[in-house]
């Protein structure tokens, strides 16, 4: 039996890069409508409490489950020792929490959330760059492991690990440790074809986010001028169900790979154009019925 569980991410609510999203909507409105629309679990956001102590309770209020978070990583410029330092609290509270993994994200250079940068722009690697960057990325993978919480890296738009060839030589020079993040909406925004990731590094797959993609939205942008900012303000990302991309085959896929875990819906939006609650309810009706028909079972619990 195939086990998954389904969680979300605040940024539907509240996008700590675009205040001007949801900046003053209340981290108890986050909750409670992630609840009220069926998810079990809940990625952290920049409204979210910093210790376990205050976290732990709060989540038990509403019902949830800590799954992860977002990991602003600079290792590619950073020492392995600063690192470790500038990332154990966040471990630490991560642990306490029991959440499944660590969401790694490269940010030094990033234009992810410049939106004066277009999305041409953003920082590119040697292979030899590449090289040096997955042996330290693979040591500090080693330290999360042995730490409790492993990493899960995140190829995202904007960043230095954007596109597949990027993907490919990254997977090439790290270790197991290095977990690799599967989000179908950032593949499809950087012209790759999800399913190519899942044949080549399926096993490397330790976590999944679900984010949808508008063909007209995408299919508009210019890349010489458009920020990845300006991308989510004209409504490049959606949930589930809402746009360009077949998760019943990437489900269906991820089940023959035996994937099992976490299936986060983390659609980045405006919150006034797109009701959280009511895309909430869209993005999770549309995987449970991908996930139900992959042959996965939704559980309460531990996945292990």
């Amino acid at each position: 039996m195939l086990k998954a569980k389904l969680g979300i991410a605040p940024i539907a609510w509240s996008n700590d890069d675009l205040p001007q999203l949801g900046g003053d909507t209340p981290l108890s409105i986050c909750l409670s409508e992630s609840h009220q629309a069926g998810f079990q679990g809940v990625e952290t956001g920049g409204k979210f409490p910093k210790t376990s102590e205050a976290l732990k309770p709060l989540l038990k209020e509403y019902q949830l489950e800590l799954v992860s978070g977002w990991y602003s990583g600079t290792l590619l410029d950073n020492t392995l020792e600063d690192e470790i330092n500038q990332a154990l609290p966040q471990l630490q509270l991560f642990k306490a929490c029991g959440a499944a993994c660590l969401v790694y994200g490269e940010t030094a250079g990033t234009i992810q959330n410049q939106q004066q940068i277009p999305l041409s722009q953003r920082r590119r690697l040697t292979d030899e760059q590449v090289r040096a960057y997955g042996e330290k990325l693979s040591q500090f993978g080693k330290f999360c492991a042995d730490y409790g919480v492993p990493l899960a890296f995140h190829h995202h738009m904007g960043t230095a690990i954007e596109d597949e060839h990027d993907i490919d030589r990254l997977m090439a020079v790290t270790t197991k440790e290095v977990g690799l993040l599967f989000d179908a909406g950032h593949l499809v925004f950087a012209g790759v074809d999800p399913l190519s990731i899942l044949k080549k590094h399926g096993a490397r797959i330790n976590h999944v986010h679900t984010k949808d993609v508008r063909r007209e939205v995408l299919s508009s942008l210019d890349w010489n001028k458009d920020s990845f900012l300006d991308a989510v303000l004209k409504g490049v990302y959606t949930v589930p169900g809402d746009g360009m991309i077949d998760f019943e085959e990437i489900t269906r896929t991820l089940a023959a790979l035996e994937y099992q875990g976490w299936f986060v819906v983390e659609a980045e939006q405006d919150p006034a154009k797109a009701p959280p609650l009511k895309y909430a309810r869209i993005g999770h009706s549309t995987l449970q019925k991908a996930l139900k028909a992959a042959g996965y079972t939704l559980v309460e619990g531990r996945l292990s």
